[in-house]
């Protein structure tokens, strides 16, 4: 059986408050981010967009 690997993508809306910026993925309710600098907000978001999605995965495999 051949191993797939699935490339997804998302949204990211990122806005600046002040001296922060602060990210979110429409497409994944939860998934946000921020940071001083836009790179760690997007690194931010991406890792919870990760943790959400692994979660929805173990779910699912439990039934």
């Amino acid at each position: 059986m051949p191993n797939h690997v699935l490339h997804n993508e998302f949204t990211a809306i990122i806005e600046r408050d002040d001296e922060w910026y602060i990210g979110y993925c429409p497409e994944i309710p939860g998934a946000n981010g921020q940071g001083k600098r836009v790179e760690r907000c997007k690194g931010n978001l991406t890792e919870a967009i990760a943790l959400i999605l692994q979660d929805r995965r173990e779910d699912a495999h439990r039934g």
